[in-house]
């Protein structure tokens, strides 16, 4: 790299004071610019690193001649300021594709529009308790580039999203994971699931011979994308359904792993997490550890002291004998029909915020048989009340978390539940889906 070469940050969020550490680090100049307000404590991180920035303004001028373009993944392609200084020929990357170039580490990239976080939390575990020297990155927390600077791994587990993952050039990871691909964010592609899956795919486009792709083959769209594409990288795929698709799969109650031709037999009796959703999880993490020579008792072990992943299906309290399960970090229907599925009394379902193009119709048998009210909590609930009026016989709206764990206190009864699982964004109402679940077991605990 050319000494004091410039780098410039679109966005001082997460990953954008990540990057700009990490390009701090590696001798750029550094200049971020972000279009809202950046906060006193962001600010003050930026003077004491020498980072020049600016704030409710893009000035193109001070990004001539950037050796890279950092774009934060919540800026679209479709900004303007993108769109400027991609006509000037400036190269615009991710903040995951930036760390990469500045480790050495393997990386066990992870994605998916469901299971993403707990796969990533399972994986790092089941590594850490095996003595590898291992950090934990990415969309889950502390952003890859921040992690790449202050810390140096063996391994590093990240969680990607499919916006990091549209702005990666040679990125590639030891091993890649896909746990799924449903409708999500189609807002942001166009309203094309083609587009969105295209994105999601992009995690082994670099790949080589030598490195692996785990993914889901219950989800037959992935499978058959997976399978069409012509890509040298090492594939191992898991599930439940589909026996003859899978080298991981469930035989009498364990995991079955066949990988590099050491077949692994994991036992999952006494495993502490419920539902489907969480045994595919673990069967993706129990893949990849194999695939790193960790021992199948190293991984059982750790699966079995395992902690779920906070407002992903998250026993709050047993109040009178009902109930309540934070599960606000299903913002996408397919999350909430994963914990509609593994409820196994009558439910007092909370729903509804930002729609992201949802169709709310593949709940339906779901909510026939195990949901007895919905509250709708958002401020346009138009969809969610066209799709279940009639279906349920207790249908409200609110805009009020505390209101709607109110309403849903006088309605479930002893042996019900309680979730909230919203199938949607947060942004309405809340802050981010962290915020709408920390209000949920707030009202909750205030019952």
């Amino acid at each position: 790299m050319k000494k004091n070469a410039l780098l410039v940050v679109l966005g001082a969020g997460e990953s954008g004071i990540g990057a700009a550490l990490l390009g701090v680090q590696q001798g750029y100049e550094v200049f971020v610019s972000d279009r809202n307000s950046i906060s006193e404590k962001t600010q003050q991180l930026f003077q004491a690193h020498g980072i020049a920035f600016e704030m409710s303004n893009h000035d193109l001028n001070r990004m001539a001649g950037a050796r890279w373009v950092v774009k934060s993944p919540g800026i679209p392609e479709e900004a303007a300021v993108v769109q400027a200084l991609a006509a000037q020929g400036s190269p615009i990357i991710s903040e995951i594709e930036f760390a990469s170039l500045y480790t050495t580490a393997k990386i066990i990239a992870i994605t998916g529009s469901n299971g993403k976080t707990t796969t990533t939390l399972m994986t790092y575990q089941i590594l850490k308790d095996a003595g590898l020297d291992v950090g934990l990155a990415g969309n889950i927390g502390t952003s890859f580039a921040r992690i790449v600077a202050e810390q140096d791994h063996e391994y590093f587990v990240v969680e990607v999203s499919s916006f990091q993952l549209d702005g990666i050039k040679t990125f590639a990871p030891h091993v890649s994971i896909i746990t799924n691909i449903t409708p999500d964010h189609l807002d942001r592609y166009g309203n094309s699931f083609e587009n969105y899956l295209k994105a999601k795919l992009r995690i082994f486009e670099n790949q080589t011979a030598q490195q692996h792709l785990i993914y889901g083959s219950d989800d037959s769209v992935l499978h058959e994308s997976v399978i069409a594409l012509d890509a040298p990288v090492q594939k191992h795929a898991f599930g439940i359904d589909f026996p003859q698709r899978a080298t991981t799969q469930i035989q009498q109650d364990q995991i079955s792993i066949q990988t590099l031709n050491k077949p692994n037999m994991i036992a999952t009796s006494q495993f502490p997490f419920q539902g489907r959703h969480n045994l595919l999880n673990a069967m993706a993490a129990a893949t990849a550890a194999s695939l790193v020579d960790i021992r199948k008792e190293t991984i059982r072990e750790s699966l079995l002291h395992f902690k779920g992943a906070s407002h992903r299906l998250e026993q709050v309290l047993n109040i009178r004998k009902v109930s309540y399960i934070n599960d606000s970090k299903a913002t996408n229907v397919n999350a909430t029909y994963f914990a509609l599925d593994s409820m196994e009394c009558p439910t007092v379902w909370i729903a509804g915020g930002v729609d992201k193009g949802n169709d709310y119709e593949s709940l339906l048998p779901l909510v026939n048989t195990k949901v007895k009210a919905i509250i709708c909590l958002g401020v346009d609930n138009a969809k969610l009340v066209e799709t279940f009026e009639g279906v349920v016989p207790i249908l409200v709206e609110t805009q009020s978390m505390q209101e709607a764990v109110k309403i849903a206190h006088k309605i479930a009864e002893r042996k019900e539940a309680v979730l909230l699982s919203p199938a949607c964004a947060s942004f309405d109402l809340f802050d981010n889906y962290e915020d709408r679940g920390d209000q949920f077991k707030a009202a909750v605990r205030n019952l």
